[in-house]
Parts: C-alpha cells; structure tokens; sequence
C-alpha cells in the first residue's frame, strides 16, 4: 500500500503518491484552496500515511478533513516542535528544508552535501560525511530578486528570466539580469568554495536553470523533499505496524 506526500510550499504545493522509496507522478497546484487539492488526491484505497510538510501552520479544521480522508496523518508545520528529533534535526531548522537533509542522507550516504534549494527562497544547507547537520543560509529567490527590485523601487522594470548566455549589462533591463543572475551564481559558488569537498545537490523550481551554468559536477534531484518525506513515511509505517 502507498503512502501520499505532500509539501507545501511559500507559493505552491507539490503532492505525489510513493511506493516505499519509489516516487510516483507529482503533483503540483499554485492557489489558494490546497486543502481541497489535497483531498482530490484521495483514490480508492487510504494511503498507510499520508506525510504533510508546511512552512505554514495547518489549522485544525484542515488537519480534521485530512484524518478524515486519509486516516493516519502526520502533519509537519511550524507548530510541529521537535517532529523529526530523533533523526538529529535541529528544531530550528523548517521541515522542508529537514525533509532535504534527510533525502541527502539518504542517497548520498556517507558523503558530505552542501543542499541548494532554488525557490521562492534561496536555501542553502550543509550535511557533513556523518550525516550531522553543519548550518546554512537562506537568501532571496530568482523571482522573488526580479520582483523586489521592481516593486521597492520607482524607476526598475519587472524584469523576466532570460533565457540566454548573462553579460554585464549595457542598459537597465539587462544590467537587472546580470545583477540578480550573476549574484546567485557568486553565492553558489562562494557556499561550494566553504565546503570544498561536499557534493552540490540542486534542487527546487529553478534547479535546472542554474545548474545549466555550471561548470562542476553537480546534482539535480528536482523532488528532494519529496524523497526525504518518503523516508518518514517509511519509518512511520515501520514503527505502527508491528
């Protein structure tokens, strides 16, 4: 039997259904009645767990509806304190991006990782060869950069993703891409300098869009948060059916 997966993000909410490790077809929904998105995932049999993570809290009438539907329910939002204690995730730490750390643990076991989340947000977490948690940073998306100078400024264009090859800009509109693109590109490249010998996991909406202008070897695992809430559900079952 399956479990169901689903991360909430600061923008969108990314669902799939998992055999074990194995990810089925995800999901994706960007509006404001996820709670009746998740309840359409609901098929002919209950998952064994249904494992929600949420940078926002869940309110008490949604966590009723998703018992109600999907049975064992194991909600992971920020009022959810020490949830994940027992994997050696610090409790300050959000569960999307502990759900990372543990999918990290996971398929690249015994190796040091520096996480590269490319969202709304632009997270940035370290995981040592033990698999112990070394600290992180959390900046501005690709979007959310484009966005802000627009919006705190009175003379700077929206500008769009270019799609192209970036250069130091002749005019406002490309000097703002080569700003915000270069400016990521330099963080990536000053956090994979600090931790020298880690491997770089891309991951998030605009993972492959950096990870085409990249030199290193690099790697892109588009549903890490997914994979990392599949190892919970994992032990969730273990531990509730003996």
């Amino acid at each position: 039997m399956a479990s169901l997966l689903v991360e909430i993000g600061n923008t969108s909410v990314m669902a799939c259904w998992a055999d074990g490790m194995t990810l089925g077809k995800t999901f994706r929904y960007q509006g404001e009645k996820r709670l009746d998105f998740i309840l359409s995932l609901a098929g002919k049999e209950s998952p064994e767990v249904a494992v929600i993570s949420s940078v926002t809290e869940v309110s008490s009438y949604e966590r009723e509806k998703l018992e109600e539907t999907y049975g064992r329910v194991v909600v992971l939002d920020p009022t959810a304190h020490g949830a994940l204690s027992e994997y050696g995730v610090p409790d300050t730490l959000p569960y999307d991006r502990a759900a990372s750390f543990l999918a990290c643990r996971y398929l690249f076991k015994g190796k040091s990782c520096t996480v590269f989340d490319f969202g709304t947000t632009f997270t940035i977490d370290m995981i040592s060869e033990d698999g112990s948690y070394l600290g992180g940073a959390v900046s501005l998306g690709l979007r959310t950069r484009f966005k802000s100078l627009n919006r705190y400024s009175r003379t700077l264009p929206l500008v769009n993703i270019p799609s192209g090859e970036v250069s130091p800009g002749t005019d406002i509109r490309t000097s703002i891409e080569a700003g915000v693109i270069s400016g990521i590109m330099f963080e990536i490249k000053g956090w994979m300098e600090i931790n020298k010998d880690a491997l770089a996991v891309f991951t998030g909406g605009d993972a492959i869009y950096f990870a085409k202008r990249m030199k290193n070897s690099i790697f892109v695992v588009c549903n890490l948060v997914l994979i990392g809430l599949a190892t919970i559900a994992g032990d969730y079952v273990k531990k509730n059916t003996r």
